[in-house]
């Protein structure tokens, strides 16, 4: 081989590593929010916008908004089967299918969104790993703590006799039935129709999320108290995570971690809790419990963690004792 050829050989295959090197990854991003909810908007866009930093723009994302994949309920199978390659799922959705996780829907607990999303991440990331198998835990994102919305007033527990509610999860839905409610489960894109069509009478929802979707209009009262969180989930299809180059694993290991469930939901919190001062410059009636009161939303609370207890079994106390450790360390428990 002379000069010029081997010069053209050493081009080619320098060409050759470049390509490989620089392998372009796109993933397809679902989740079930509008297009301009906080999520996307404060957490999911700088999210994104890191990874693609860090991979020398090597990862990209293609965003599917608005239930455009599929329903919410269905997010976590989408993500399980490669429909979508990340998924933002609300394991709530689809009752009794995930019953260690369910744990972090029980009232009570959680006082703020970021701090709780870090322990919520370092104590369910393990657990993750077996409950969730078929897909690749990333990001824990619990909204702002969450309360009681009506189209009238509920100050106890016994005011939801007789009502229908639209819960937040199947936690919720069961904490209803036991106060005599009817549950009515519809996806959070929905609630606002079953409010003002009157298939609902109150809804359990964050604050800020109530003026995205337009509840607000249908629900003038309001529990002004820290009653629950709902917490959604990013997962990643495991064949599109594992066919990446170790790099762009990396780059992705990375930006999910504890720190990261922390950051991915500050600008939420920050909105959802914001939404509690627009419902009182709206004219909206909010009603703080007396302590009285709140020990009763407590005792009425108290046997959801005992089903929880009892469907998990054994090493029950265990898992417990560990969420509520990390929620202290964190300054997240209420």
């Amino acid at each position: 081989m002379n000069l010029k050829h081997l010069l053209a050989a050493t081009a080619l295959t320098a060409i050759s590593v470049t390509g490989a090197s620089a392998q372009e990854v796109t993933f397809r991003l679902a989740h079930w929010l509008p297009p301009t909810h906080p999520v996307q908007t404060m957490g999911m866009t700088e999210w994104m916008d890191s990874i693609k930093e860090a991979s020398d723009g090597r990862i990209d994302f293609q965003v599917f908004p608005a239930q455009q994949l599929g329903a919410a309920p269905d997010h976590y199978d989408m993500t399980r089967d490669g429909i979508a390659d990340i998924g933002y799922v609300n394991p709530g959705y689809q009752a009794g299918r995930f019953p260690i996780y369910s744990l972090i829907e029980i009232p009570f607990h959680m006082d703020n969104a970021p701090r709780g999303a870090k322990a919520m991440h370092e104590w369910y990331a393990p657990i993750a790993e077996e409950e969730m198998s078929d897909v690749k835990f990333c990001l824990a994102n619990p909204h702002d703590p969450g309360t009681l919305h009506s189209k009238t007033q509920v100050k106890v527990p016994g005011d939801i006799d007789g009502m229908a509610v639209r819960p937040a999860h199947a936690t919720m839905s069961r904490f209803v039935s036991m106060l005599g409610g009817a549950p009515v489960q519809v996806p959070a894109p929905e609630a606002r129709e079953a409010i003002a069509n009157g298939t609902a009478d109150a809804i359990t929802f964050p604050w800020g999320s109530m003026f995205v979707f337009g509840i607000n209009e249908e629900t003038p009262y309001h529990l002004d108290m820290p009653f629950y969180v709902s917490a959604q989930l990013m997962l990643i299809n495991k064949a599109k995570y594992e066919g990446l180059p170790d790099d762009l694993k990396k780059v992705m290991d990375e930006h999910c971690t504890p720190e990261w469930s922390q950051r991915f939901s500050e600008g939420w919190a920050e909105f959802e809790a914001a939404g509690r001062e627009k419902a009182i410059e709206a004219g909206d009636t909010l009603y703080e419990p007396t302590e009285d009161e709140l020990q009763q939303w407590r005792d009425a609370a108290a046997p959801l963690l005992d089903e929880w207890k009892n469907e998990v079994g054994a090493d029950a106390d265990e898992i417990y004792k560990t969420y509520v450790d990390l929620l202290e360390e964190n300054d997240a428990r209420f």
